[in-house]
């Protein structure tokens, strides 16, 4: 019974506050109402003029980002091309350096080769002239060999 006394006393107190809580609206006039419709509607005309006008915007923007990209693509493209034929001169131009190379190298080789069997030849030369005058005087050389080891005193005199 304590708890319904509480209850209903809780009720009587606290319900007006809540009544009291909620305010009136004031009374708007069709008139007013007209008004701020007709303001609604001049500024939902005013941002579907904006949004147009932003869309447009934003076409003209893809049309210059499209152009622009292929700008860059074209010079990209050229760039490439450019180098290619830079890294084609210039491998042209290595492999005209080692053709160069290479040729003095082989000249090189044949000029040492060359005075090598000229040096081989005159040495040949030489020595057939030698071996010509050695078997021309053999008799003689022969006889001056002997006639030194007479005049030569016997090996354990001296």
């Amino acid at each position: 019974m304590k708890k319904f006394f509480i209850l209903i006393l809780y009720i009587i107190l606290y319900s007006p506050a809540i009544v009291f809580a909620v305010e009136a609206a004031p009374r708007i006039s069709d008139r007013e109402i007209i008004e701020e419709l007709a303001n609604i509607r001049g500024d939902i005309k005013e941002l579907r003029a904006e949004i147009r006008a932003n869309t447009e915007a934003v076409k003209q923007l893809r049309e210059d980002n499209a152009e622009a990209v292929k700008q860059l693509r074209e010079d990209n493209a050229e760039a490439v091309k450019q180098l290619r034929e830079d890294n084609t001169e210039s491998i042209k131009q290595l492999r005209e350096d080692i053709r160069w190379m290479f040729g003095i190298l082989v000249t090189i080789a044949v000029v040492v080769l060359g005075f090598m069997l000229r040096m081989q030849w005159q040495m040949h030369r030489r020595q057939t002239q030698m071996e010509t005058t050695l078997e021309a005087h053999k008799d003689e050389f022969l006889f001056l060999k002997s006639l030194i080891e007479k005049l030569l005193p016997p090996k354990g005199v001296l």
